[in-house]
């Protein structure tokens, strides 16, 4: 149970969350105004607030936030202790908002999942993860993705010698997934067309050897600034950047031999790492967000060349972003066939119950020659 100490400090955390603030980041603006504390007080504190989220239903909203807290840390070590102690049919009910089960299969397992905490995963570079195991000790590595490692430790990574001289990244399986799924080769041109701070585009120009070229553009330049450093840290050189904000002018007249549609969603399947979301999404924002990503499809399309294969990926696991975007954009192209994913079906659900990782949706198309 968190010491009085850490529960003050997480109970000023929720009262600085406002509508337009997620708990991840209140943490974050939190901890540069509190510099003295150190990174396992730090790990504590977050720790306490996200299972806060967690357990949200089941807490007394007129309870001081202190008492709400402990209440939530008491549920949630009942529950690893023993996870059939709060039943799945309770968990449907309480652990997601209502709206939910119009939108996706709600399995026990998958409930069951969403209340623990989540993995850590780190990508090294390719070939590397047997040395960079041995080097940080507590990795464990998967079949799942060949660079993969779940790590264990309490260790703060980025002070690491291995994250300084760019060893490896901090990248969630499903995401090393997707890099795993788009498959670029040497010498080929990719374009990661909402690239974010770079995480995708990085898996990909390693997995080219760093030859050929990724394009990568995002609408933020801050996103684009971070890009550059996680690059350089990496040593990767094989990409360039620009700014794309989704519209129909874009942002050069290539033929790409790939591209990765990384497209903004309702984050559904980042429940589990990211708990406060359950309770900020609705159903609006999967609708719009839904009517973006087939936007962001057709704008990208004509840029493939004749045989060139294109990437869809969200991390939420709803049908209106997943299923419904893909078959919509399916049947409006038939100059595109669909391709296998991972050697299953053209699309693939990836739940965070069987991965240990964030859900994700992939589904993939080549343009016929």
């Amino acid at each position: 149970m968190p010491d009085q100490a850490t529960l003050n400090h997480a109970a000023q955390v929720l009262a600085a969350i406002s509508t337009d603030q997620r708990a991840d980041t209140a943490l974050r603006f939190y901890f540069e105004s509190h510099r003295y504390l150190q990174p396992p007080a730090k790990r504590v504190i977050s720790h306490t607030v996200f299972v806060y989220f967690r357990w949200l239903s089941w807490l007394d909203s007129k309870a001081a936030p202190q008492r709400r807290l402990e209440a939530a840390v008491a549920l949630h070590e009942r529950f690893v202790a023993d996870p059939k102690s709060i039943k799945a049919e309770t968990l449907a009910v309480r652990a997601v908002p209502d709206w939910l089960p119009s939108e996706m299969e709600l399995p026990h397992d998958y409930l069951r999942q969403l209340q623990r905490d989540p993995a850590l995963w780190l990508r090294a570079r390719p070939g590397k993860s047997a040395a960079l195991a041995k080097s940080l000790f507590a990795c464990e590595p998967t079949d799942r993705a060949p660079d993969a490692l779940r790590f264990t430790g309490t260790q703060d990574l980025f002070k690491t010698e291995q994250f300084k001289t760019g060893e490896f990244e901090i990248q969630d399986l499903a995401s090393q997934l997707v890099g795993v799924a788009a498959a670029p080769k040497p010498g080929e041109t990719w374009w990661d067309a909402c690239a974010g701070e770079g995480g995708k585009t990085l898996h990909l120009a390693d997995l080219m050897q760093n030859k050929g070229v990724v394009w990568a553009t995002d609408r933020n330049a801050r996103r684009i600034d971070t890009l550059k450093r996680r690059a350089a840290r990496a040593k990767i050189f094989n990409y360039r950047t620009d700014f794309w904000d989704g519209g129909s002018r874009l942002p050069n007249k290539t033929k790409f031999d790939g591209i990765l549609l990384d497209a903004p969603c309702s984050g559904v399947g980042t429940w589990q790492r990211n708990p406060h979301a359950r309770w900020t999404t609705t159903p609006d924002d999967v609708r719009e967000l839904a009517a973006t990503q087939l936007v962001l499809l057709n704008n990208i399309v004509g840029s493939l060349k004749p045989g060139g294969r294109l990437i869809y990926a969200v991390c939420t696991l709803t049908r209106s972003e997943t299923t419904a975007v893909a078959n919509a954009f399916t049947t409006a192209h038939p100059e595109l066939e669909p391709l296998p994913v991972l050697g299953g079906a053209p699309q693939l659900t990836l739940w965070p119950h069987e991965l240990n990782a964030n859900g994700m949706f992939i589904a993939a198309w080549k343009r016929k020659i």
